[in-house]
């Protein structure tokens, strides 16, 4: 199940109507509760599309807030298991506070920039990047298909794969790994 949460209605809606910015550590906490009660009451495994196509400004303290903190409970299941994020409607003012919390959080996510293109942001390695990168081309795969197509080591694949799973950028699908783009 998809579920989509407009950051900018959740920002009117819990902290002022014409507000648009998501400024303040108290502003970003504010945001990040709420969408935090949403999750909690989500099946899984569930993805989520966090959407910031309607704010304005986004700052270092809220993206903390609202992205690391958030990120890092769905990371460790706090909130609720088996749980996945997206992040859409980016922009590159966006993008600068995210990438700094994702590094200071050690979590990556995929973010839909400006551009449309989804990408993995934060602190991933090679191997996982281009892993990934293949993952998200195919939509849908398995293990062998993956490695053949890395020409790599099984056992390798399935290392980086069950890698990119606990880091919640890719769902297990019995035996083949989706992409959380294809989900959508």
């Amino acid at each position: 199940m998809t579920h989509h949460i407009d950051v900018g209605s959740v920002l009117r809606r819990t902290v002022c109507d014409l507000y648009s910015n998501l400024v303040t550590r108290p502003t970003g906490a504010a945001v990040r509760r709420e969408i935090e009660g949403v999750l909690a009451g989500l099946d899984s495994p569930s993805l989520t599309v966090i959407d910031f196509s309607q704010v304005g400004l986004l700052d270092f303290s809220c993206a903390d807030e609202v992205v690391g903190k958030l990120l890092d409970a769905v990371h460790r299941q706090v909130i609720v298991t088996d749980a996945y994020v997206l992040v859409r409607g980016v922009r590159d003012d966006h993008l600068e506070a995210i990438e700094a919390v994702m590094q200071r959080y050690d979590l990556a996510v995929i973010v839909e920039g400006e551009d449309g293109a989804w990408r993995a942001v934060g602190p991933l390695d090679d191997e996982l990047r281009r892993l990934l990168d293949v993952v998200q081309r195919q939509g849908r795969a398995e293990p062998s298909e993956l490695a053949a197509a890395l020409d790599e080591e099984m056992a390798v694949v399935k290392e980086a794969l069950d890698r990119l799973v606990r880091q919640r950028l890719v769902m297990r699908d019995e035996s083949a790994y989706v992409s959380l783009t294809s989900v959508m």
